[in-house]
């Protein structure tokens, strides 16, 4: 899923970046009006995280000027200007969903996945022959419905929402256990052992970064 960020400010926008990579988003980075409308004409997004303190033009004249131009992609508003003065005339021009500083990153996630679900986008994660069906909370490999335990969905879900990339242990266990999540350490790897059974017959491996975590990723040829 395509974002574009729109923020002048360095170190936040830094960290914007990096969160939506790491929960599989493809993002870019504008940091005033003109060279967002500049990307906008290059490429095509999905969704649009804007702030309004930008420097020259400010957010809602960038708002204005992509409804005016046609683009009807979910915008979220994330800006420290929280005043019921700027929520409404930003609703009012065109913005879909509306999030003050600071913000928690799994709120900022969920709006986003909303948004695009709301517009017709199909956020259906897929490594190899496996797809996760986020809708249903189903996993299928050629198509065929994996039978899985709501700990190994929890877990492949996790691993699935950013392929390639490692999640931490401690991070897997507090998705998978909850506030439940046991002391013992091999507790995650319990359900890593048994997904990886039920996963030998697919193109798809779960591999082990020793230090890192867990990652999932398509198996080679070779394997």
């Amino acid at each position: 899923m395509r974002v574009l960020v729109v923020e002048d400010d360095f170190d936040l926008s830094g960290a914007l970046m990096r969160l939506l990579t790491r929960r599989g988003f493809l993002a870019t980075h504008c940091g005033d009006a003109t060279s967002a409308l500049q990307a906008l004409q290059q490429s095509a997004f999905e969704l649009v995280v804007l702030d309004l303190g930008l420097p020259g033009m400010d957010g809602l004249q960038l708002l204005q000027r992509l409804r005016d131009r046609g683009h009807r992609m979910p915008v979220l508003v994330l800006t420290a200007r929280g005043g019921v003065g700027d929520r409404v005339a930003g609703l009012n021009i065109g913005a879909d969903d509306y999030m003050g500083k600071p913000f928690d990153p799994d709120e900022l996630e969920a709006r986003l996945r909303a948004l695009a679900r709301r517009a017709g986008f199909q956020d259906e994660p897929h490594c190899g022959d496996l797809r996760m069906d986020r809708a249903a909370g189903a996993f299928y490999a050629d198509e065929q419905a994996l039978e899985l335990t709501p700990r190994e969905g929890a877990l492949l879900t996790a691993l699935m929402e950013q392929p390639g990339r490692a999640v931490t242990k401690a991070r897997l266990a507090a998705l998978v256990f909850g506030a439940d999540a046991p002391e013992q350490p091999d507790a995650v790897e319990v359900v890593v052992h048994r997904l990886r059974k039920k996963l030998a017959a697919t193109r798809v491996e779960i591999a082990t970064l020793r230090g890192l975590g867990y990652l999932v990723k398509e198996r080679r040829a070779a394997d």
